[in-house]
This record gives structure tokens, sequence and C-alpha cells, in this order.
């Protein structure tokens, strides 16, 4: 598979100039390593998964960075918590940015390690997999919604090939991954929850309708959404607040964040299933939220995300807050979108004074409903041709 350029390697270059060392997480198989390396090729690179670079490490790594104290990657940097500490001492010993590179799924004692270590010392970039912006232009591109973003998936061209890829992903994550990370879980049991995600993906989550069908406690279940969350494998989206008055649901909607790992866990296993998927619209909501995240972390300082709903029924499927500014965003897979589908848009845009309302749908051209309301082809979103406003919030 050739290179494809991320869009993230910009972010990337820009905290080397701001700080001493850059944290780049995210899930296994993402496109971390090959990112650096084609940023960094003439950088030492240490792979931790590899016994002999491991060994080098462990035998004294303090010396081993005051020998080597900048232009070094270290990969799958979590597998040597004693590592960040002395790197700690190393930076502080000598002055100068963009002197190292820190790899790594994420974790509860990577993320540990690094705000107990090296807070202010450390950028922190979150790469996901390929996004449909990235992959847009490529062979590739009709493929992103039902196979998801995971590189090695776009290398392989047959339908089982991927199928068995994703099958393979699932299996070596619960059961070799999660214990490398430090995580004590039964593997089938978080398969078990993980593809019940599939059926209410896009819903608000209920812990005890979940705890119930596992037989377990909704405690265990909320422990266990943890692990999938912190691993990048799920999104627990958060209920807006706001001085209304009006009773806010509170509880997060969930979803799974790849959309071939969606599909796969789901029971799909062809493009054309998805056609007449009970989920479908649920699952390209979720695409378009991802997306969404991906161009806020491309363009925004630190964007977040939300959904809001009302208890008598009212929502939009996303609101966007980067500093003071909050845009609402409502998702239809349909071509159709009338006065009713924008019914929530209208009354949240109301309740919280909002300027800006969009509606990303599978048009073909942007129109204009109202002078506050526009509906934008999801190609637009891929192409970059709107922004929702974070474009101008990253230049103040």
């Amino acid at each position: 598979m050739e290179w494809i350029p991320r869009r993230q390697a910009a972010r990337l270059q820009r905290l080397l100039r701001d700080f001493p060392a850059v944290l780049v997480c995210g899930p296994r198989q993402c496109g971390k390593t090959a990112l650096v390396r084609q940023l960094y090729p003439t950088w030492r690179h240490l792979d931790l998964e590899r016994p002999a670079d491991l060994a080098v490490l462990e035998a004294d790594v303090e010396g081993f960075l005051r020998a080597n104290p900048r232009r070094v990657v270290i990969d799958e940097a979590q597998r040597l918590p004693a590592l960040f500490p002395v790197l700690r001492h190393t930076i502080d010993r000598s002055a100068g940015k963009g002197r190292f590179l820190l790899l790594g799924s994420a974790s509860p004692a990577l993320m540990r390690a690094v705000s107990e270590s090296l807070a202010g010392r450390v950028g922190i970039l979150e790469l996901a997999p390929l996004s449909a912006a990235e992959l847009a232009g490529s062979r590739r591109a009709k493929d992103r919604w039902f196979w998801g973003g995971f590189p090695p998936v776009h290398a392989l061209r047959a339908a089982r090939s991927r199928t068995e890829w994703l099958d393979s992903y699932v299996s070596t994550f619960l059961e070799r991954d999660l214990p490398a990370l430090g995580v004590r879980l039964a593997p089938p049991r978080l398969r078990r929850l993980w593809s019940m995600l599939t059926h209410v993906h896009g819903n608000v989550l209920n812990l005890s309708d979940l705890a119930r069908s596992l037989g377990v406690s909704h405690h265990t279940v909320a422990d266990h959404l943890d692990v999938l969350e912190g691993a990048f494998m799920i999104r627990r989206l958060a209920p807006f607040f706001a001085n209304v008055q009006k009773r806010l649901t509170k509880s997060p909607k969930v979803y799974v964040r790849d959309s071939g790992l969606l599909h796969f866990l789901a029971g799909l296993r062809s493009p054309n299933e998805l056609d007449s998927w009970s989920r479908r619209g649920s699952s390209f909501e979720g695409m378009v939220i991802e997306e969404i995240a991906a161009l806020a972390a491309e363009t925004a300082v630190r964007s977040e995300l939300f959904f809001w709903r009302t208890g008598a029924g009212g929502e939009v499927d996303l609101l966007i807050r980067e500093g003071t500014q909050t845009t609402a965003v409502e998702i239809k897979s349909s071509s159709v979108v009338d006065r009713h589908a924008v019914a929530g848009l209208r009354q949240c845009m109301t309740d919280l004074g909002l300027k800006r309302g969009y509606v990303v749908a599978d048009v073909e051209n942007t129109v204009a409903m109202t002078e506050e309301i526009t509906v934008v082809p999801w190609t637009d979103v891929v192409t970059r041709k709107v922004d929702f406003g974070l474009g101008r919030t990253s230049r103040r």
C-alpha cells in the first residue's frame, strides 16, 4: 500500500517545535509508526516490542538517554514505565525543543506516567485511523464507510481478507494488547459487550440494560467501557448542559469509533449488507462525528464535542464547542431534509442562542434552508469545504 499523507502531520511538526517531547497515541495499527518514520526517517527508532530494543533501555535507560539526548523515537513506550522519570531529568538537564518522540497505545499506566513525570514537557497528539478526508481522491475512498480506516484493511483487496484482518485485530486486542496494557479482563465477556454496543451505537447509554444482558453489575460495565474508551475503541459523547429551563438528558451516547469494527462486530460481511441494516443511519452518524472530530483536531486548539437532548424528545446529534463558540450539527443519512428533520436543530439553536446550525446529509449541493441553517453534503465535510466555524476560531 502506498503512503497516504496524514492530515495530522503538520500538527505533529508544530508540537515538536513547541515541546521537548511529543507523545503520539492512538489505537494499534492506526499508522503512528508509519507517520513518524515518514517524517523523521533519520531519527534513532526503538520499538519496545522488540526484545533487543527493550533490553537496551532496561539495561541502562539513564545511560542511553545521556548518550542519545535528542532525535530519538521510542515506540510502544508504555512497556517501560521507568522511562518517564528518567526522560524528565534528561529534558531538564539541557534546553531544546523537538528532542523525543514517544509512541504508544493508550493505557492507564502510560497516561499516568506522562501526567506525573512529563507535565509541561510533552505535547500530546491523538492519531486516529485514516479519515475519509485522507482517503479522498483514492480508489479506497468508496470503501471508507463500510471498512473503516485502519490502514492494513485498505492494503487488502478481497472482502474475505479484510474481514479476516478485522477478526484477527479484535482477537489480538482482547487477548494480547489489553493484558500488555495492564488490563485484566475476561476477553469473551469484553468481546460480548463490544458486540452488544453495535446494537445501541448512537443511542443514549443505559448501563443497567447492558449489565442485565451480561449478568454483571453496572459498575463492572462502566469499568469495561472505560477500558474500551481509553483504548480508542469507543466514544462516549457527553450531553450538553446549559442554563435553560428544560430537563436535559444526563447520560452519554455511545459509538464504536471505527465503522469497520462496528460493521464487523455487528456481523456484516459485505458492503451491500449495509443498505438494509437497521442501524445504517446510526452508522453514518457515527462516521460523520468521527470525521468532524478529525477536522477539529486538525484546525482547533481544544474543541469539545457534545450532543443535545431534552426530556421532551428534542435532539441534535452534535454540538461543537471551541472556546466561546458553539455550533450545532444535525446528521442525516437521507437525501431528503425537510422542516421536520430540523425541528430539533431549530429548538436547540433557540434555547442556546446559537447563530449557526448545519445539517450534514447525503445531498449533492449546499442549500441554505434559512439564514441560520445550512444543509451541506457529506462530501463537503470530506473535502473540508465546510469547517463549521472551527477554522475561524483557530485563527483568532
